[in-house]
């Protein structure tokens, strides 16, 4: 499951259904408004991009956002969208043994303290796998408060991406902002 090739395509099934996701809240008034919703999305993305900036050894802390950095939800989207662009950027180069490096994430000491055990040092396949699988459980809250709401939850499982012929994410319809 860590090829290159296997994660990849992870990461275009996860950034297809985000899209997809994305396009249920924006045609929800009730989703758009809704601050549980607000959260959810925020921290699905947020964990995709603190990943890829401990990937790319650049700081964390200063990059992490709170809901009140974005007054619409719209302006959410907007943050979040670009993160796929910069993630496939990230492993076009990535190799095999690229996968195998130790990657440490500066909030596992605080995991650790909190779990009162020492981690083993994941893998960066490991933790791309991490960032799909996460994202995965993130978008199932997500769709179960979007039905809460009154909207439609997509149907975004990777077997449906398969039998759609795995069509690349669409953007187009999600506005930049509001």
């Amino acid at each position: 499951m860590n090829s290159i090739d296997s994660l990849k395509e992870l990461i275009r099934h996860m950034e297809w259904a985000d899209a997809e996701v994305w396009r249920a809240v924006l045609v929800s008034e009730a989703a758009r408004l809704d601050p549980r919703l607000r959260i959810l999305l925020l921290h699905l993305h947020g964990v995709q991009r603190g990943f890829l900036l401990v990937w790319r050894d650049e700081p964390v802390m200063p990059a992490m956002r709170q809901p009140s950095d974005f007054p619409e939800i719209g302006d959410l989207r907007a943050w979040a969208q670009p993160y796929y662009a910069e993630v496939h950027r990230f492993l076009d180069p990535v190799d095999e043994t690229a996968l195998t490096r130790g990657v440490t994430m500066p909030w596992v000491e605080s995991y650790q303290a909190q779990l009162g055990r020492t981690f083993s040092t994941p893998t960066l396949g490991e933790t791309i796998f991490q960032v799909t699988s996460h994202s995965t459980y993130h978008r199932g809250q997500v769709n179960a408060r979007l039905r809460e709401v009154g909207g439609e939850p997509p149907l975004v499982d990777y077997i449906a991406w398969v039998w759609f012929g795995k069509p690349e994410a669409d953007w187009s319809f999600v506005p930049a902002v509001g």
